[in-house]
């Protein structure tokens, strides 16, 4: 992210917050101090009862669902417009603060977009991350990014590029229910996109091995849900846009003799007698 300028020119100012995955669990300190301090707040959240929840920390709460259109409108477009309805307010000379669910940086254009075009104008401009879906997946699967290691792509983009893909780590698969939508008008691809997608993991995964259907829990009465399916049968299975494909290692760790011989050289040398740190 640029820095923020030293001396911002202009009086209004736009702050975009993490609410966190979980209501009511996850808001930080920081994140509720822009959203109470500011003159009007917008919303892009993933539940009605989450935007009512907001609505009561604040006085004018302005969902910007409504800016989705049904049919051919891309989604390209609400996100611009999103940032043309935030930084209208911004330039009036209003605090304003933009909420979102998750980490307001992650799979989001419009906070990195607003923030953007604000500092360019001259404007004070800040992100404040919050809980993100990844970090309660590494919760409630019980993964270590740091064991195995761990590669993350937007199933689509996974397709659309010759990707090499590591099978000794664990490989997250985001946005699995719009794989293969290249108009970004649809909100749902069916099992004949899966199946493209399962065609690409074959050439590094077996086709038993398996897959884990992973949605974090949005309100504090849900659990997450999560469901095991073999890498074969995912064309035939439901996965919603809101839901992350996990697909644990398929192979073990390769030691690299060479690197490890290195190493043991620089090793053996540091501790004999008259070296020094």
């Amino acid at each position: 992210m640029a820095p923020e300028p030293a001396i911002a020119r202009q009086r209004g100012s736009i702050a975009c917050v993490g609410l966190g995955m979980t209501l009511g669990s996850h808001l930080g300190p920081l994140a509720r101090s822009h959203i109470e301090q500011a003159d009007v707040v917008f919303a892009a959240l993933s539940d009605g009862i989450v935007e009512m929840w907001l609505e009561g920390m604040h006085p004018d709460v302005r969902s910007l669902q409504p800016y989705y259109g049904q049919g051919d409108k891309s989604r390209l477009l609400t996100y611009r417009e999103w940032v043309e309805v935030m930084m209208a307010e911004v330039r009036a000379g209003r605090k304003v603060c933009a909420v979102f669910y998750g980490h307001p940086g992650i799979f989001a254009w419009s906070p990195h977009e607003v923030i953007k075009v604000a500092r360019a104008e001259g404007y004070r401009a800040h992100m404040e991350p919050g809980i993100s879906a990844e970090d309660c997946l590494y919760a409630d699967l019980g993964i270590d990014p740091g064991r195995y290691g761990c590669q993350h792509y937007e199933a689509s983009q996974l397709l659309f590029c010759e990707t090499p893909l590591n099978p000794g780590a664990y490989l997250v698969l985001w946005q699995v229910g719009l794989v293969g939508d290249r108009s970004l008008k649809r909100f749902s691809t069916g099992p004949e996109y899966r199946q493209v997608l399962v065609d690409v993991l074959e050439k590094d995964y077996p086709l038993d091995h398996e897959v884990i259907i992973y949605r974090g829990a949005t309100l504090p009465i849900q659990r997450p849900r999560v469901r095991r399916v073999a890498l074969r049968d995912l064309p035939a299975t439901d996965v919603s846009a809101e839901e992350t494909v996990i697909l644990p290692p398929a192979s073990a760790l390769r030691p690299s003799r060479v690197v490890r011989e290195r190493l043991a050289v620089l090793d053996r040398a540091r501790e004999a007698p008259g070296q020094t740190s």
